[in-house]
């Protein structure tokens, strides 16, 4: 049995996360007899269903192990792996902060370089296919290839470079032997990478144990409500869908929701002041002009498009999963709405309303406090367990040198 952790909320300004203890402390999260080890327990997880998700799939020909998770998990936050060895997975994918980045719209790569796309969070990656926001890649195994040689992300010449230095460091030699007796290649870093990435499980949450636990007090009557009105007015479940079993709150398809079309507008049509945070809840107006002047050009994004290059896929982008999704912001493919309520306001004033966006899309009329309800219960979403995943994640210094 897990201990329970603590579960993060926000502050009362809505913006800075709190954790209800700190710092994080393993030994809440471990077993009593832990003889094993973090990587244990994380094997475990991905073997056991959590309340309100289905099992973990694993492919035929990655069946998982210690070793693997535990090779994934130093491969995770090695920055020995990028061009100039500054960058790791985790520095996009934050474990305190949701497996994602709160402080960034969009991700930031070696040197600085921009990414045009908001850092998705890595929880619950192992039930979602495809992956990414336009869907580029289908398999954890796979899609680790894109950023170790994209030249905004980790800006490897090729990777069959990241391999060769694998094959060269003495712990890694021994790890790969471990973990699959033989020697680093392609395939078997991307299945280490899966291996960790598939334990990184998180249900259980309130929400489940209401719906799926049968306890009726799990859920406040505001977050109940909220649900209600998620299935009913405000159409929320036609997207992130909800089933008898489990629910991953997203039907893994893509959906021109206006709001890619809308980015691009205002790409073109920049305004004459930005709004920038210098510190929690501290704002100044600012020179679009002088922003512009010491910034990269920000770049179009047509969403599936970018993928199949048919014109029908322009300003589509996959829907996300929900869960966890307090703890997950800044939100959609950009990262440009900071808040659930931002996010809740565009979907109920139906979006700009271009005319190729979704019929799905559409002025809902929803009142304050049916806002204020349908927040509750996206809060509900969060699990208990996310401050543990954190602590296995650290088990352990990163490789910098």
């Amino acid at each position: 049995m897990f201990l329970a952790c603590a579960a993060p909320a926000f502050g009362s300004d809505g913006q800075q996360p709190l954790y209800a203890e700190a710092p994080i402390d393993p030994a809440r999260c471990a077993v009593e007899d832990d003889s094993q080890g973090w990587a244990a327990r994380a094997l475990n997880r991905s073997l056991t269903p959590q309340l309100g998700l289905p099992a973990v799939p694993h492919p035929a020909d990655n069946a998982p192990s210690i070793e693997k998770i535990e090779l994934g998990r130093k491969l995770f936050f090695d920055r020995r792996l990028s061009i100039n060895r500054t960058m790791s997975c985790a520095m996009c994918h934050v474990p305190e902060q949701g497996f994602t980045t709160w402080e960034l719209q969009s991700a930031v790569g070696v040197e600085g370089r921009s990414v045009k796309r908001n850092s998705p969070t890595i929880l619950n990656s192992a039930f979602l296919n495809p992956l990414f926001h336009d869907g580029r890649d289908v398999a954890l195994e796979t899609q680790f290839v894109a950023p170790l040689v994209a030249r905004n992300e980790m800006a490897n010449p090729s990777a069959g470079w990241v391999v060769a230095f694998l094959n060269r460091d003495d712990d890694y030699i021994g790890m790969f032997q471990q973990a699959f007796g033989a020697d680093a290649s392609l395939d078997r870093l991307g299945q280490a990478l899966a291996a960790y990435q598939r334990t990184l499980v998180a249900g259980d949450s309130p929400f489940d144990r209401w719906r799926y636990g049968g306890d009726g007090t799990a859920l406040d009557q505001a977050a109940a409500r909220g649900f209600d009105l998620f299935t009913g007015k405000g159409e929320c479940v036609a997207c992130h869908l909800v089933g008898d079993q489990d629910a991953m709150f997203t039907d893994h398809a893509f959906h021109d929701t206006g709001y890619g079309f809308m980015r691009e507008d205002q790409r073109q049509n920049p305004p004459k002041t930005t709004r920038v945070q210098l510190a929690p809840g501290v704002f100044v107006d600012v020179d679009f002009a002088h922003v512009a002047a010491v910034s990269a050009v920000r770049e179009a994004d047509l969403g599936r498009y970018e993928v199949t290059e048919d014109p029908a896929d322009r300003w589509l982008f996959r829907t996300p999963t929900l869960r966890n999704i307090a703890m997950t912001r800044p939100y959609m493919h950009d990262g440009a709405l900071n808040t659930l309520r931002d996010v809740l306001d565009f979907y109920n004033r139906g979006g700009p309303g271009h005319p190729g966006q979704s019929p799905l899309i559409r002025p809902l009329g929803l009142s304050e406090a049916e806002l204020d309800d349908i927040e509750a219960f996206l809060n509900s979403l969060t699990s208990p367990n996310l401050d543990c995943l954190a602590a296995e994640a650290r088990s352990h210094p990163p490789d910098n040198h």
